[in-house]
């Protein structure tokens, strides 16, 4: 049967315990139910929300109707709606659970059930066992009970508190009008991106309207994720003809928001996570507390923590996922993954959220802008003041996840000492206490740094490579860069070849 991996279930649509199916959904609501009347949380209201993928209309309704037959009242969010909302709405209503249906960038032939607990923040360990040992229990039959819709009061609210951003965190100050290409991927982001861009005084968006209309079938990219070759293709034509001040791309949730700039040649290139991720905790940590808290995990580049450390702010590293992120500590503010998922508002969404993310970029670019400055002035002045940190990920595809265990496991057994003709020290995270405990492995040299592990979602190894060139001034940046870039190669070579 489908097991709780990241935040919930995901997996084929199919039939029977080891597919997304109707019977699947019903035992897992079911389940939940149960575990949470365990917890005395029966009868607190529980959301419900979907995006727009096959089958995820009658999985919500038919979640929803469990839950409402079980005693809790349901909100269910009235269409196809982005991930952060639920997510939102759990907190700002003090629910005790929420429900997403959604399989996030995975491939049209997917679908998933994610879960919140109060407070808006993914589940973690023990929930997940607890939670399958309840649907194990489930027996037959599930009553039913319709639930109406809700109204849009809660996704106007959502809007509203995105909306404000730009004050909240930015502060007053100068901007200049800045012109935004946008994709939502076929997926349900759009609309609610538009109206949070334009409430935000960001009105001159262009969409990429082969993508705008959410489509299950997502026919003009091999993969629904802006981080796979070609995916954000249309994106950048768009840009480079309407001579855009920022791309945006969310993935098909929207809880991921990847950006783009030009590159200075007169073309356009997608930033990495970790390159967002630092342009948008550096701002964040603007006018934060002195004290306040900034996260990021293992897997990404180590320039956030450097730069937290200059700026006064406190860093904390967790395992990857916003189910570890969001719970970094207190006084958090910012959260980041390598994985274009960003959290700027933690006190309002605990978990990535791709329209907010988006809404503070344009505001950094309109706030830069207005000095006549980009974000790839930023960007250099990071590794004037840092060194160039450089980053790359290596998936390999693999038959089904156990064999990229086995992968990392013959790894474990056998560590290579160098790498690429540089020494390496070795890390194994399975044999250290606590919550960093997990399946990875970490190698790092002088200059680089590698972290091995399979994925929590689909059958793949991960290798997240870094890179860390010293740079003495302006001048010799390219060069930085150059080297960079060949090490880089060195490392991706390395991967493959596992």
């Amino acid at each position: 049967m489908l097991r709780f991996g990241t935040a919930g279930l995901r997996g084929p649509l199919r039939d029977g315990p080891d597919g997304m199916n109707l019977d699947t959904v019903s035992r897992a609501t079911a389940g939940l139910v149960d575990w949470l009347r365990g917890r005395c949380l029966g009868g607190g209201t529980v959301v419900v929300g979907r995006d727009a993928r096959h089958g995820s209309a009658e999985f919500g309704i038919v979640t929803a109707e469990i839950f409402a037959a079980a005693g809790f009242p349901v909100v269910l969010l009235p269409r196809p709606l982005p991930t952060p909302i639920v997510a939102y709405a759990v907190r700002e209503l003090g629910a005790v659970a929420g429900v997403q249906i959604t399989a996030s960038h995975n491939p049209a032939t997917d679908n998933g059930y994610k879960v919140y607990l109060d407070g808006g923040s993914q589940l973690i360990a023990p929930a997940d066992t607890e939670i399958e040992r309840c649907i194990e229990d489930v027996t037959e039959p599930i009553a039913r009970t319709p639930v109406t819709p809700a109204a849009d009061d809660l996704v106007r609210r959502y809007i509203d508190r995105v909306a404000r951003l730009p004050e909240l965190i930015g502060g007053p100050g100068e901007r200049s009008d800045i012109r935004i290409a946008l994709t939502p991927l076929h997926g349900v982001g759009g609309d609610t991106a538009v109206a949070a861009l334009t409430a935000a005084g960001f009105g001159r968006v262009h969409v990429v309207g082969a993508q705008f209309a959410p489509d299950a079938d997502f026919p003009t990219v091999a993969f629904p994720n802006p981080e796979e070759p070609g995916a954000t293709d249309l994106l950048l034509d768009t840009a480079t003809r309407i001579g855009a001040d920022l791309a945006i791309a969310l993935d098909p949730d929207a809880d991921r928001c990847a950006i783009g700039i030009p590159d200075g040649d007169g073309g356009w290139r997608m930033l990495r996570g970790d390159e967002t991720g630092v342009l948008l905790g550096d701002y964040v940590l603007r006018t934060a507390a002195p004290d306040a808290l900034v996260a990021t995990t293992v897997v990404s580049s180590r320039l956030l923590s450097k730069l937290a450390a200059a700026r006064g702010a406190r860093y904390a590293e967790t395992l990857t996922g916003f189910k570890w992120l969001a719970r970094a500590g207190d006084g958090l503010v910012y959260a980041y993954e390598e994985a274009i998922g960003h959290c700027v508002d933690p006190a309002a969404v605990r978990d990535k959220d791709g329209i907010s993310a988006a809404v503070l970029a344009a505001d950094l670019v309109a706030r830069l802008k207005a000095e006549g400055r980009t974000l790839a002035d930023e960007l250099d002045d990071y590794a004037v003041e840092f060194g160039l940190h450089a980053t790359d990920q290596v998936s390999l595809r693999l038959p089904d996840p156990a064999a990229a265990a086995q992968l990392v496991n013959r790894l474990r057994r056998a560590p290579p000492d160098e790498i690429a003709g540089e020494q390496v020290e070795y890390t194994d995270l399975l044999q250290v206490r606590g919550r960093m405990r997990t399946d990875a492995l970490i190698f790092e040299g002088g200059r680089s740094r590698i972290v091995v592990r399979p994925s929590g979602t689909e059958p793949k190894l991960k290798c997240y490579l870094e890179v860390v060139e010293p740079v003495a001034d302006f001048g010799v940046l390219a060069a930085a860069r150059t080297a960079a870039g060949q090490r880089l190669a060195e490392l991706r070579t390395f991967c493959r070849g596992l």
